[in-house]
């Protein structure tokens, strides 16, 4: 992206649809005390309409263009048959038994103050292991579920963990790639960045550790656990397997998918046709979650069509004039771009070029301007509820992405701790 950011394109009304969105769903839903009374989906409606309608300059079916290419984008189509593949081998994994049998072996083996932090230890790890996000929500979001169906405990909590955990290990993963991205574009090594990164987040993490431990105590499993049927934990045990040693996160679900409907039919639990029927059934749950994203992929065309990210690139860097407001500076262009392009490693490549130009005028060091994209786009990217990882979360817990975010307890801590980085000007040798 070249640094020339004029022209008579951009302003706040490209950035409107945004602003519609986030008045129509969310500042209503708080009125109301309820975030059911308006379908994220409606709201994705109005908003789209609404940038549509504002677009200038070209005949409507260009416009309409405009916004189809952002719905069908390669990345976003690749992320949707990610929603499908997931949707299929829940629902068929979930008929055959495999996830009831994978939560039965894990309260045999997890004591009842453990549940909660072994979850956020599992998420983590697995996430470091694979480098997504994504693919550890789809892996550990079912489980999950089902401890908390099994202890009572809040299935949103529960989901909340599983996302904070995963969005640790894409912000440190040497193989994510918001780590690739952010080093490439500022011109430094994995190594130097996991250091400093590691410096910020590590902390973050023991801290959202204990206060699970602390949480968890008031968890209990039940005293009459069914015994656990070996065969049925297979399908589950392998996609947690494939996905730690690094298989592509679409073959680990199609794999899982074939496993499942193998032990259904060979235990009796249904025969080929109901195989069929459970994975048409999960991919239908998770149609909803495919319109928004799609909608969300259109909405985000328009405003980049219309100069709304040029506008807000030029906002935020027009009185930068330290060190640490340039820093903050990093800081607030990641994270608001990530908003409007609900893509962390996409809102990295399109501020990394002008962010590099920041950390050269101003003396930030490379190693702590890639650390700070990183970490403040998993934070941002932690927390929207139109992202792909609490969107596939909620949907394969079938609640409301919103329920999610008051517990997202890991993204909040981190993003503290990665403003105090900046303000305290930690870790010194790199600030």
């Amino acid at each position: 992206m070249k640094n020339n950011l004029t022209g008579n394109k951009g302003g706040i009304k490209a950035v409107s649809p945004l602003l519609v969105f986030v008045v129509l769903y969310l500042v209503t839903s708080l009125i109301v005390h309820d975030f059911y009374k308006v379908p994220i989906t409606v709201a994705f409606m109005v908003s789209s309409v609404y940038a549509v309608g504002i677009t200038r300059g070209i005949p409507l079916e260009e416009r309409i263009q405009v916004y189809s290419k952002g719905a069908g984008s390669s990345n976003l189509m690749l992320m949707v048959w990610i929603f499908i593949l997931a949707g299929a081998f829940a629902s068929s994994a979930k008929a055959t038994g495999a996830i009831d049998a994978t939560v039965n072996l894990s309260l045999h083996l997890l004591p009842d103050n453990l549940l909660l932090g072994g979850i956020f230890l599992a998420a983590c790890f697995i996430s470091m292991a694979i480098g997504t996000s994504v693919g550890t929500v789809v892996a550990l979001t079912p489980l999950a579920a089902g401890i908390a169906r099994e202890t009572g405990g809040e299935l949103a909590l529960m989901v909340a963990i599983v996302v904070g955990g995963a969005f640790f290990g894409d912000n440190l993963s040497f193989i994510s790639d918001t780590t690739i991205t952010a080093t490439r574009t500022q011109g430094c090594q994995l190594r130097d960045k996991f250091k400093v990164n590691s410096m910020i987040v590590i902390p973050a993490a023991i801290l959202a550790f204990l206060l699970y431990m602390f949480i968890g105590v008031h968890i209990h499993a039940p005293q009459q656990l069914p015994d656990v049927d070996g065969l049925k934990v297979v399908p589950y045990l392998v996609v947690l397997v494939t996905a730690i040693i690094g298989m592509h996160v679409r073959v680990v679900l199609m794999i899982g998918s074939v496993l499942s409907g193998m032990v259904g039919i060979y235990t009796g639990t249904y025969d080929l046709f109901g195989w069929f029927g459970a994975m048409g059934q999960g991919i239908t749950d998770l149609g909803e979650l495919i319109i928004i994203t799609m909608m969300a992929g259109g909405l985000m065309e328009i405003i980049r069509h219309n100069g709304g990210i040029d506008y807000i690139l030029r906002t935020l860097t027009r009185h930068i004039s330290t060190k640490r407001g340039a820093e903050l500076s990093i800081a607030a262009l990641v994270s608001v771009i990530n908003l409007c392009t609900a893509n962390n490693t996409v809102a990295i490549i399109t501020v990394g070029p002008l962010v590099k130009d920041i950390a050269g005028q101003y003396g930030v060091d490379k190693r702590k301007s890639a650390s700070i994209l990183d970490t403040f786009s998993c934070f941002t990217q932690g927390l929207i509820p139109y992202g792909a990882q609490l969107l596939m979360g909620a949907g394969l817990a079938a609640i409301n992405p919103i329920d999610i975010v008051p517990h997202l307890y890991y993204p909040f801590i981190a993003g503290t701790c990665a403003l105090l980085s900046i303000l305290l000007r930690y870790p010194k040798k790199y600030s």
